[in-house]
Protein backbone atom coordinates (compact mmCIF):
# COMPACT_ATOMS: atom_id res chain seq x y z
CA UNK A 1 0.00 0.00 0.00
CA UNK A 2 1.23 3.28 -1.16
CA UNK A 3 1.20 5.73 2.09
CA UNK A 4 -0.07 9.17 1.30
CA UNK A 5 2.58 11.85 1.73
CA UNK A 6 1.00 15.06 0.74
CA UNK A 7 3.95 18.14 1.05
CA UNK A 8 3.03 20.39 3.13
CA UNK A 9 1.98 23.87 2.28
CA UNK A 10 4.57 26.90 2.62
CA UNK A 11 2.89 28.62 4.97
CA UNK A 12 -0.38 29.66 6.70
CA UNK A 13 -3.00 32.86 6.39
CA UNK A 14 -4.82 33.21 9.11
CA UNK A 15 -8.36 34.83 8.15
CA UNK A 16 -10.28 36.79 10.98
CA UNK A 17 -13.66 35.01 10.62
CA UNK A 18 -11.40 32.04 12.06
CA UNK A 19 -10.09 29.97 9.00
CA UNK A 20 -7.19 29.04 8.23
CA UNK A 21 -5.75 29.28 4.59
CA UNK A 22 -2.72 27.06 3.31
CA UNK A 23 -0.39 28.35 0.30
CA UNK A 24 2.24 27.66 -1.25
CA UNK A 25 4.52 30.69 -2.39
CA UNK A 26 7.52 30.76 -5.21
CA UNK A 27 10.03 33.62 -5.48
CA UNK A 28 10.45 36.75 -4.00
CA UNK A 29 7.67 38.89 -2.23
CA UNK A 30 9.04 42.20 -3.23
CA UNK A 31 7.72 41.61 -6.70
CA UNK A 32 4.37 41.71 -8.38
CA UNK A 33 1.79 39.45 -6.77
CA UNK A 34 0.11 36.78 -8.49
CA UNK A 35 -2.67 35.18 -6.24
CA UNK A 36 -4.08 31.53 -8.16
CA UNK A 37 -7.46 30.89 -6.57
CA UNK A 38 -8.11 26.98 -7.27
CA UNK A 39 -11.67 25.64 -8.64
CA UNK A 40 -14.17 23.26 -6.62
CA UNK A 41 -12.30 20.12 -5.74
CA UNK A 42 -9.00 20.94 -6.66
CA UNK A 43 -6.26 21.95 -4.65
CA UNK A 44 -3.45 24.68 -4.68
CA UNK A 45 -1.85 21.73 -6.42
CA UNK A 46 -3.47 22.64 -9.71
CA UNK A 47 -1.23 25.92 -10.22
CA UNK A 48 2.56 24.26 -9.15
CA UNK A 49 3.67 24.06 -12.57
CA UNK A 50 2.17 27.95 -13.55
CA UNK A 51 3.12 29.56 -10.28
CA UNK A 52 6.90 28.12 -10.82
CA UNK A 53 7.33 29.43 -14.33
CA UNK A 54 5.94 32.87 -13.06
CA UNK A 55 8.46 33.47 -10.57
CA UNK A 56 10.91 32.53 -12.80
CA UNK A 57 9.47 35.53 -14.80
CA UNK A 58 10.36 37.78 -12.23
CA UNK A 59 6.97 37.61 -9.88
CA UNK A 60 5.57 36.64 -6.30
CA UNK A 61 3.18 33.70 -6.76
CA UNK A 62 0.64 32.80 -3.77
CA UNK A 63 -1.32 29.12 -4.45
CA UNK A 64 -4.16 29.02 -2.01
CA UNK A 65 -6.47 26.14 -1.02
CA UNK A 66 -10.38 27.69 -0.23
CA UNK A 67 -11.53 26.59 3.15
CA UNK A 68 -12.66 23.10 2.94
CA UNK A 69 -10.24 22.08 0.75
CA UNK A 70 -6.46 20.44 0.58
CA UNK A 71 -4.78 21.55 4.00
CA UNK A 72 -7.22 24.19 4.54
CA UNK A 73 -10.02 24.67 7.62
CA UNK A 74 -13.09 23.61 7.45
CA UNK A 75 -16.30 25.82 8.20
CA UNK A 76 -17.41 24.40 11.71
CA UNK A 77 -20.56 26.13 10.45
CA UNK A 78 -21.22 24.17 7.00
CA UNK A 79 -20.64 27.88 5.84
CA UNK A 80 -19.52 27.54 2.07
CA UNK A 81 -21.64 29.48 -0.24
CA UNK A 82 -19.74 31.77 -2.88
CA UNK A 83 -20.57 35.15 -0.86
CA UNK A 84 -18.27 33.08 1.75
CA UNK A 85 -15.48 32.32 -0.57
CA UNK A 86 -16.13 35.94 -1.99
CA UNK A 87 -15.70 37.35 1.47
CA UNK A 88 -12.37 34.53 2.31
CA UNK A 89 -10.72 36.82 -0.58
CA UNK A 90 -11.35 40.13 0.91
CA UNK A 91 -9.88 38.75 4.21
CA UNK A 92 -6.62 37.15 2.38
CA UNK A 93 -6.03 40.22 0.41
CA UNK A 94 -5.34 41.88 3.80
CA UNK A 95 -2.13 39.92 4.36
CA UNK A 96 -0.83 41.85 1.48
CA UNK A 97 0.76 45.29 1.32
CA UNK A 98 -0.03 45.25 -2.17
CA UNK A 99 -2.82 44.53 -5.07
CA UNK A 100 -2.16 41.02 -6.79
CA UNK A 101 -2.91 39.78 -10.51
CA UNK A 102 -5.97 36.77 -9.63
CA UNK A 103 -5.96 33.87 -11.42
CA UNK A 104 -8.98 32.47 -11.04
CA UNK A 105 -10.32 29.01 -12.07
CA UNK A 106 -14.26 28.23 -11.61
CA UNK A 107 -14.89 28.84 -7.85
CA UNK A 108 -11.66 30.39 -7.48
CA UNK A 109 -13.00 32.98 -10.43
CA UNK A 110 -16.42 33.55 -9.12
CA UNK A 111 -15.19 34.20 -5.98
CA UNK A 112 -12.96 36.80 -7.56
CA UNK A 113 -15.49 38.55 -9.32
CA UNK A 114 -17.65 38.54 -6.65
CA UNK A 115 -14.83 40.14 -4.07
CA UNK A 116 -14.18 42.82 -6.84
CA UNK A 117 -18.48 43.59 -6.89
CA UNK A 118 -18.82 43.76 -3.02
CA UNK A 119 -15.30 46.47 -2.38
CA UNK A 120 -15.66 49.92 -2.85
CA UNK A 121 -12.38 49.76 -4.86
CA UNK A 122 -10.94 47.32 -7.45
CA UNK A 123 -9.24 44.43 -5.18
CA UNK A 124 -6.89 43.30 -7.89
CA UNK A 125 -5.01 44.72 -10.51
CA UNK A 126 -6.13 42.00 -13.14
CA UNK A 127 -7.95 39.23 -13.46
CA UNK A 128 -7.58 36.15 -15.59
CA UNK A 129 -11.06 34.06 -15.67
CA UNK A 130 -9.94 30.25 -16.36
CA UNK A 131 -13.16 28.56 -17.54
CA UNK A 132 -15.71 30.55 -15.77
CA UNK A 133 -17.65 32.95 -16.71
CA UNK A 134 -21.01 34.70 -14.64
CA UNK A 135 -23.01 32.05 -16.56
CA UNK A 136 -22.13 28.43 -17.02
CA UNK A 137 -23.96 25.67 -18.26
CA UNK A 138 -25.87 23.20 -15.41
CA UNK A 139 -25.59 20.37 -16.91
CA UNK A 140 -21.41 20.78 -16.92
CA UNK A 141 -22.01 21.88 -13.43
CA UNK A 142 -24.08 19.22 -12.08
CA UNK A 143 -22.10 16.24 -13.75
CA UNK A 144 -19.20 17.88 -11.63
CA UNK A 145 -21.42 17.89 -8.44
CA UNK A 146 -22.35 14.70 -8.76
CA UNK A 147 -19.27 12.84 -9.27
CA UNK A 148 -17.63 14.62 -6.56
CA UNK A 149 -20.88 13.51 -4.74
CA UNK A 150 -19.80 9.94 -5.56
CA UNK A 151 -17.06 9.84 -4.03
CA UNK A 152 -17.81 10.53 -0.68
CA UNK A 153 -17.54 7.26 0.63
CA UNK A 154 -13.71 6.92 -0.67
CA UNK A 155 -11.54 4.21 -2.36
CA UNK A 156 -9.92 1.18 -1.40
CA UNK A 157 -7.18 1.61 -3.38
CA UNK A 158 -5.62 4.05 -5.22
CA UNK A 159 -6.38 2.18 -8.65
CA UNK A 160 -10.41 2.43 -7.86
CA UNK A 161 -9.70 6.46 -7.10
CA UNK A 162 -7.46 6.75 -10.64
CA UNK A 163 -10.76 4.96 -12.16
CA UNK A 164 -13.16 7.33 -11.14
CA UNK A 165 -10.50 9.83 -12.49
CA UNK A 166 -10.48 8.58 -16.03
CA UNK A 167 -14.03 8.15 -16.19
CA UNK A 168 -14.90 12.04 -15.23
CA UNK A 169 -12.25 12.98 -17.31
CA UNK A 170 -12.38 10.22 -20.48
CA UNK A 171 -10.12 12.96 -22.59
CA UNK A 172 -7.02 12.14 -20.57
CA UNK A 173 -4.54 9.52 -20.50
CA UNK A 174 -5.27 7.12 -17.54
CA UNK A 175 -2.70 7.85 -14.95
CA UNK A 176 0.07 4.87 -14.56
CA UNK A 177 2.23 6.42 -11.64
CA UNK A 178 -0.34 7.11 -9.27
CA UNK A 179 1.93 8.44 -6.34
CA UNK A 180 0.59 11.91 -7.57
CA UNK A 181 -2.22 10.95 -6.04
CA UNK A 182 -1.27 11.77 -2.41
CA UNK A 183 -1.44 15.61 -3.03
CA UNK A 184 -5.68 14.88 -3.54
CA UNK A 185 -6.59 11.68 -1.20
CA UNK A 186 -5.74 11.05 1.90
CA UNK A 187 -5.63 7.49 3.49
CA UNK A 188 -7.77 7.72 6.86
CA UNK A 189 -8.63 5.38 9.41
CA UNK A 190 -11.08 3.38 8.07
CA UNK A 191 -8.74 2.13 5.24
CA UNK A 192 -9.90 3.68 2.13
CA UNK A 193 -8.70 7.10 0.60
CA UNK A 194 -10.84 10.22 0.79
CA UNK A 195 -10.75 12.82 -1.11
CA UNK A 196 -9.25 16.04 0.43
CA UNK A 197 -12.26 18.13 0.50
CA UNK A 198 -14.89 18.55 3.42
CA UNK A 199 -17.88 16.38 2.49
CA UNK A 200 -20.39 18.94 4.06
CA UNK A 201 -18.89 20.89 1.73
CA UNK A 202 -20.10 18.68 -1.11
CA UNK A 203 -23.66 18.09 0.41
CA UNK A 204 -24.38 22.12 0.55
CA UNK A 205 -23.40 22.51 -2.92
CA UNK A 206 -26.82 20.70 -4.11
CA UNK A 207 -26.87 19.99 -8.22
CA UNK A 208 -30.78 21.51 -7.84
CA UNK A 209 -29.38 24.97 -6.98
CA UNK A 210 -27.96 25.34 -10.63
CA UNK A 211 -31.51 24.51 -11.92
CA UNK A 212 -33.06 27.07 -14.20
CA UNK A 213 -35.07 28.78 -11.29
CA UNK A 214 -36.03 32.36 -11.44
CA UNK A 215 -33.38 33.04 -8.01
CA UNK A 216 -30.74 30.79 -10.06
CA UNK A 217 -31.28 33.44 -13.11
CA UNK A 218 -31.38 36.33 -10.88
CA UNK A 219 -27.93 35.66 -9.68
CA UNK A 220 -26.58 35.02 -12.96
CA UNK A 221 -27.47 38.42 -13.99
CA UNK A 222 -26.28 39.85 -11.06
CA UNK A 223 -23.19 38.54 -11.91
CA UNK A 224 -23.56 40.16 -15.30
CA UNK A 225 -23.86 43.46 -14.16
CA UNK A 226 -20.92 43.84 -11.69
CA UNK A 227 -18.54 42.09 -14.76
CA UNK A 228 -19.77 44.94 -17.01
CA UNK A 229 -18.21 47.41 -14.47
CA UNK A 230 -14.60 45.83 -14.34
CA UNK A 231 -12.25 47.88 -16.03
CA UNK A 232 -9.46 46.06 -14.90
CA UNK A 233 -7.34 44.26 -17.77
CA UNK A 234 -8.69 40.93 -17.69
CA UNK A 235 -8.30 37.63 -19.84
CA UNK A 236 -10.87 34.46 -20.34
CA UNK A 237 -9.38 31.47 -20.83
CA UNK A 238 -11.58 29.00 -22.13
CA UNK A 239 -11.37 24.76 -22.60
CA UNK A 240 -12.55 24.48 -25.77
CA UNK A 241 -13.90 20.78 -24.80
CA UNK A 242 -15.08 22.51 -21.56
CA UNK A 243 -19.12 21.24 -21.04
CA UNK A 244 -19.00 24.12 -17.91
CA UNK A 245 -18.52 27.12 -20.36
CA UNK A 246 -19.31 27.15 -23.94
CA UNK A 247 -18.75 29.36 -26.35
CA UNK A 248 -22.15 31.03 -26.75
CA UNK A 249 -21.37 31.68 -22.33
CA UNK A 250 -17.91 33.49 -23.06
CA UNK A 251 -19.24 35.46 -25.88
CA UNK A 252 -21.94 36.72 -23.73
CA UNK A 253 -19.30 37.52 -21.26
CA UNK A 254 -17.34 39.19 -23.80
CA UNK A 255 -20.14 41.07 -24.91
CA UNK A 256 -20.38 42.75 -21.74
CA UNK A 257 -16.68 43.42 -21.43
CA UNK A 258 -15.20 44.68 -24.29
CA UNK A 259 -11.87 45.15 -22.84
CA UNK A 260 -11.98 41.52 -21.74
CA UNK A 261 -9.50 39.68 -23.86
CA UNK A 262 -9.87 35.81 -24.87
CA UNK A 263 -8.03 32.66 -25.38
CA UNK A 264 -9.71 28.98 -26.80
CA UNK A 265 -7.24 26.42 -25.97
CA UNK A 266 -7.80 23.27 -28.21
CA UNK A 267 -7.32 20.01 -26.19
CA UNK A 268 -8.49 21.34 -23.10
CA UNK A 269 -11.73 21.02 -21.13
CA UNK A 270 -12.70 22.36 -17.63
CA UNK A 271 -9.35 21.60 -15.84
CA UNK A 272 -7.71 23.82 -18.42
CA UNK A 273 -4.33 24.12 -16.53
CA UNK A 274 -4.15 20.08 -16.08
CA UNK A 275 -5.35 19.43 -19.55
CA UNK A 276 -2.98 21.90 -21.31
CA UNK A 277 -0.65 23.22 -18.92
CA UNK A 278 2.25 24.74 -21.49
CA UNK A 279 -0.18 26.27 -23.35
CA UNK A 280 -2.14 27.67 -20.28
CA UNK A 281 1.43 28.83 -18.82
CA UNK A 282 2.24 30.38 -21.63
CA UNK A 283 -1.29 32.19 -22.26
CA UNK A 284 -0.99 33.73 -18.49
CA UNK A 285 2.82 34.79 -18.78
CA UNK A 286 2.14 36.66 -22.39
CA UNK A 287 -1.10 38.55 -20.60
CA UNK A 288 0.52 39.18 -17.71
CA UNK A 289 4.14 40.45 -19.17
CA UNK A 290 1.93 42.45 -21.47
CA UNK A 291 0.41 44.43 -18.79
CA UNK A 292 2.69 44.09 -16.00
CA UNK A 293 6.14 43.66 -16.73
CA UNK A 294 8.94 43.21 -14.55
CA UNK A 295 10.53 46.34 -13.44
CA UNK A 296 13.21 47.77 -15.26
CA UNK A 297 11.22 46.34 -18.35
CA UNK A 298 8.77 48.48 -20.50
CA UNK A 299 5.57 46.88 -22.31
CA UNK A 300 5.29 45.58 -25.81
Amino acid sequence: MIMMTAPEPSTYFDLDNGVSIAADTYGDPSNQLVLFLHGGGQTRHAWGGAARALAKLGFYTVCTDHRGHGDSGWSSEGGYTLEVFAQDVLKLLKHFDQKPIIVGASLGGISALRAEALSEESVAKALVLVDTTPRMEEAGVTRILKWMLDGLDGFHSLEEAADAIATYLPHRERRTDLTGLAKNLRLKDDGRYHWHWDPDMIRAWSPHEWSDSEAAQKAIQDRLDAASEIELPILLIRGRLSDVVSEENAREFLSVVPHAEYVDLKDAAHMVAGDRNDAFTESVANFILEHFPPEGETPQ
